[in-house]
């Protein structure tokens, strides 16, 4: 639909231009911290190990990363990072909360 001066009418689910949508559920705020955490610090992503609400609608997502390869696979090096997310999926903060071998018993 346009507007009386010919601009295109935006509907409720359309963003503005140039904003992603709020983050949908738990899939989707782990999808988007694991992407921009690995644009941040390009390391290959291991997987997602705990989401779950922030403070303010936001989401707080643990990302594994492998830090260092190594032979056997066992002695590879991996790390926990705790991502923050606003309510718009967009990152806030991050940190490094463990680093650990993949082939230890517990962490």
């Amino acid at each position: 639909m346009t507007e009386p001066d010919g601009r295109k009418r935006r509907g409720r689910s359309e963003p503005p231009a140039g904003r992603r949508p709020a983050v949908r559920d738990a899939g989707d705020a782990a999808r988007r911290a694991a992407g921009a955490l690995t644009e941040l610090i390009g390391r290959p992503l291991e997987g997602v190990s705990a989401v779950r609400p922030g403070e303010d609608d936001g989401w707080i997502v643990d990302v594994d990363v492998l830090e260092l390869a190594r032979v056997p696979d066992t002695t590879s090096l991996l790390a926990t990072y705790r991502v923050e997310l606003n309510r718009a999926g967009e990152l806030v903060q991050y940190r490094r909360v463990a680093r650990y071998w993949r082939g230890a018993q517990s962490r």
